[in-house]
């Protein structure tokens, strides 16, 4: 598909959506209700003309599912966001991006954000405009970087490179603007399993952990892969086809560079923010790993978005809904760097 024909489909499903409720509702279907929970109607609308126009996320070939990912992020991302500047740069052997909000002094807190996409798929352009709006929204220089994928690099290398992104950014503050003691680390899917990873083996302290549907623990199957794991996005046989993918040894996945949830010890996590989205497969062990938080004294806030499912975060250029989601992590965000900034200022008056 060519760009011109992408633009005008991403065109299309934005039009979709400016369509009178009863004709949206008209397209997307019956309402569908399980576990309790409606499947919300932009988010039904939005699966039904993914399926219409052809554009699913395939997973026969890594090729295949870098592809199909960086298509549909074209398609419901939106428009580029302005007011944010964008410096490339080179961490390591990969690429990086360091986003900056227009007029935003110099000593600014940092987030660091992995992409997702099952550490196969993904990129810095897949989730541009994902960092661009948290950029924005939330006063932050944000620094993106790329990390190896599988199966060229299996599992521990995103990992690996996960943590040098943090050491770079540590050693490079004050060439990238940004405070060293108020740097948080986030992500979407298996850029949230890196960040939280990373925090935990981390030699600095984290202001802030962010993570949205982040996949925690590989080594079981939890009850929303059986209930959610078809036709809501990411499917229980995508999730097998990735892990098979990253970490094909069975020893692998319980280690916890993978499996954080398996950890011995958790309790020097950084304050914590989880979503969750209601028609996720990966639901379930998102929210346990937040309950496994919580017993061990951490502060975290656990967020489900009935309704909604996995991905929902790239999906900021159609539907209030899903802007919405994004926007109340924004305050999260926001909330646990104004709370660091206290913990520092009692510290130093002390």
């Amino acid at each position: 598909m060519s760009n011109f024909q992408a633009a005008a489909l991403a065109r299309a499903l934005r039009f979709a959506f400016g369509l009178p409720g009863p004709v949206r509702r008209l397209i997307a279907g019956p309402p569908i209700r399980l576990d309790g929970q409606d499947l919300h109607p932009e988010a039904q609308l939005l699966l039904r003309l993914q399926q219409l126009s052809g554009t699913g996320w395939r997973t026969r070939t890594a090729p295949e599912s870098r592809l199909d990912l960086e298509l549909s992020s074209k398609l419901v991302a939106g428009p580029k966001i302005t007011g944010v500047g964008a410096r490339e740069l080179t961490i390591g052997e990969f690429a990086g991006r360091l986003y900056t909000p227009d007029g935003l002094a110099a000593g600014s807190p940092l987030l660091i954000f992995y992409h997702g996409g099952g550490w196969v798929s993904g990129s810095l352009e897949s989730h541009d405009n994902l960092c661009r709006f948290l950029a924005a929204q939330a006063g932050v220089r944000v620094l993106a970087a790329d990390y190896r994928l599988a199966p060229e690099a299996p599992f521990p290398a995103a990992a690996d490179d996960a943590a040098e992104v943090l050491r770079y950014a540590v050693a490079k503050a004050g060439d990238l603007g940004v405070d060293a003691k108020r740097i948080a680390l986030g992500g979407d899917s298996a850029g949230g399993n890196l960040a939280a990873v990373t925090a935990h083996g981390a030699e600095v302290d984290i202001a802030f952990l962010l993570l949205l549907y982040p996949g925690v623990d590989a080594s079981v199957r939890r009850r929303s892969r059986e209930v959610f794991g078809d036709g809501f996005f990411l499917t229980d046989e995508k999730i097998d086809w990735f892990l098979d993918q990253y970490a094909p040894g069975d020893g692998d996945r319980h280690d916890p560079r993978l499996s954080i949830m398996l950890a011995e010890d958790l309790s020097k996590m950084p304050p914590t923010y989880i979503a969750t989205a209601g028609y996720d497969p990966l639901r379930d062990e998102g929210e346990a790993f937040a309950e496994r938080l919580a017993a061990e004294g951490v502060p975290v806030v656990l967020r489900r978005h009935e309704g909604l499912f996995h991905g929902f975060a790239n999906v900021l250029g159609v539907g209030g809904v899903f802007r919405e989601a994004v926007s109340e992590a924004v305050g999260a965000l926001r909330t646990g760097f104004a709370l660091a900034d206290s913990a520092q200022d009692v510290t130093g008056t002390a």
